[in-house]
């Protein structure tokens, strides 16, 4: 049977595809041999990632048609968020190894959630359709909850899950309200009336003025901002982000902050950038209007997210929810690229950022021991004369996330803040580099007290496993990297988005 006719193309879904045989391929390993080693369990979710990310590179500058009825697209912005999706996953696969060991949790259903989680976010990315745009956010939701809850016993990793599934039950909701009333605004009479959820119908639409309520656009897509403000912990709807990230285990939350976080850019940039903003341009001054209007409401987003965050970071005393709360920062500056219209430099954001944090956490999972028992900021007093390494390692993490020179948080601030500059938001600029410098504070002090105060008595220098090793070297070198050789990084992001200009151009 041809199925070209039909927009059948398992190629073009072969990253998701892999992902997805990789989680099933756990679970059924688990149940054949009642109980999968962590190592064996580890290696094959590795290998799910290692064919994704082929899978990816062959999919690079074969961009076409949407596929599946519209619903799946493949172009720059879809592959170059699914490098970020893999990246992140395997590193959180790396540091969970040991994490599992630690923790006598069975390793089967963790890995399997992960590769499912994977596949969600792969398919977030590479949706042409609302509707896909929703599917994949529930299969990655759906694994997340339960992973934030995968410390059973431990009623903080409870409440952590509950928490997180109320916000993303508000995120669905928001969204799901957002989606109808797009639908209703694209809808057009004659011959053949119909609605559409299809982001090329809907650009088109726009385009032409074929709406049947810009009023109705608009309000659908402030419920559109809402979802995926709760999704990316921004500013007013981060409340219980904090709880969630503090009380899930710490691999998982390395995972939520980073590929959680990026999913949501992906498809934030594609809905605001690529559909809404592409063809308002190209629409009538009322649509203009529309989307100034929603451009300044998300720059107030910004502000008062990377405000907020850094505020109440400061006065934090547990270093999972100081993270938390920087991470919420780092959320405003993101959003600085959707503001400006730039997913490239968005993109460049969430792999540097990425790695930086997941290599933050990391450290601190391989410092707090089973149960998280030492996250005290206190606990870190001089860890530095105990540990060198995995405080020196630390250290340059939290420098990078700073955004010291010559390291990968730099560049990416540097990206954002040059593209919100060039926009002619030079206000949230100036604010943005005001918080990034108020940022120094918290980072520094936990620099201060691992250099520079006496070390605690009951602390033992804590035994690296051959994965956890090499997952942080792999990140120290990335951070420098990214921060000293940006070039080749760029020049594919670069070329991606000047491919991405000219197939929505079309």
């Amino acid at each position: 049977m041809d199925t070209s006719s039909l927009g059948i193309s398992y190629h073009a879904i072969l990253p998701e595809l892999i992902t997805a045989t990789a989680a099933i391929a756990i679970m059924v390993g688990d149940a054949v041999a009642r109980k999968i080693s962590r190592r064996t369990a580890g290696l094959l979710a590795l290998a799910g990632c290692a064919g994704a990310a082929v899978a990816v590179f062959s999919l690079w500058g074969e961009t076409g048609p949407a596929f599946y009825g519209g619903m799946i697209i493949n172009d720059p912005l879809r592959l170059s968020f699914a490098i970020v999706f893999l990246a992140v996953s395997t590193l959180t696969v790396l540091i969970s190894i040991r994490w599992i060991e630690d923790e006598g949790l069975p390793a089967g259903e963790y890995f399997a959630l992960l590769m499912f989680a994977t596949t969600g976010m792969l398919l977030m990315a590479s949706a042409n359709d609302l509707v896909m745009i929703f599917l994949g956010l529930e299969i990655t939701s759906i694994s997340t909850y339960v992973l934030c809850g995968y410390r059973r016993q431990d009623i903080r990793s409870n409440e952590s899950a509950v928490k997180y599934f109320i916000l993303g039950s508000f995120s669905t909701a928001f969204l799901l309200y957002g989606i109808a009333l797009i639908y209703g605004a694209c809808y057009i009479s004659g011959a053949h009336p119909a609605a559409t959820t299809n982001l090329q119908l809907i650009r088109e639409r726009i385009a032409d003025g074929a709406l049947f309520s810009p009023r109705m656009l608009m309000a659908g897509a402030a419920m559109m901002i809402v979802g995926f403000g709760f999704k990316v912990a921004t500013a007013p709807f981060h409340i219980w982000s904090p709880d969630v990230y503090q009380g899930a285990p710490t691999p998982v939350t390395a995972f939520l902050s980073t590929g959680s976080k990026a999913a949501a850019f992906a498809s934030f940039s594609r809905v605001f950038i690529l559909t809404f903003a592409a063809a308002s341009v190209m629409g009538s001054p009322e649509l203009r209007e529309l989307q100034s209007a929603w451009t300044g409401v998300l720059a107030v987003m910004a502000i008062l997210t990377m405000t907020i965050g850094n505020l109440v970071a400061i006065v934090q005393t547990n270093i999972k929810r100081m993270l938390a709360y920087s991470s919420i920062a780092h959320a405003g500056y993101a959003l600085m690229g959707i503001v400006a219209r730039d997913w490239q430099a968005v993109a460049f954001y969430m792999i540097g950022y990425a790695v930086i944090n997941i290599g933050a956490f990391a450290v601190i999972e391989a410092i707090a021991r089973r149960g998280d028992i030492r996250t005290s900021l206190s606990d870190y007093s001089g860890i530095g004369f105990r540990s060198l390494g995995l405080a020196s390692v630390l250290s340059l993490f939290l420098l990078s996330l700073a955004g010291i020179p010559a390291t990968a948080g730099f560049v990416g601030k540097l990206l954002v803040f040059k593209s919100a500059w060039g926009a002619g938001f030079h206000m949230l600029v100036v604010i943005a580099v005001i918080n990034s410098a108020v940022s120094w504070y918290y980072y520094l002090r936990v620099i201060v007290l691992m250099f520079f105060s006496e070390p605690a008595a009951e602390f033992n220098p804590p035994s690296l496993t051959k994965s956890l090793g090499v997952a942080l070297v792999i990140m120290a070198i990335a951070t420098f990297y990214l921060g000293l050789l940006p070039g080749r990084a760029l020049a594919l992001l670069e070329n991606a988005k000047n491919q991405a200009t000219m197939i929505v151009a079309k």
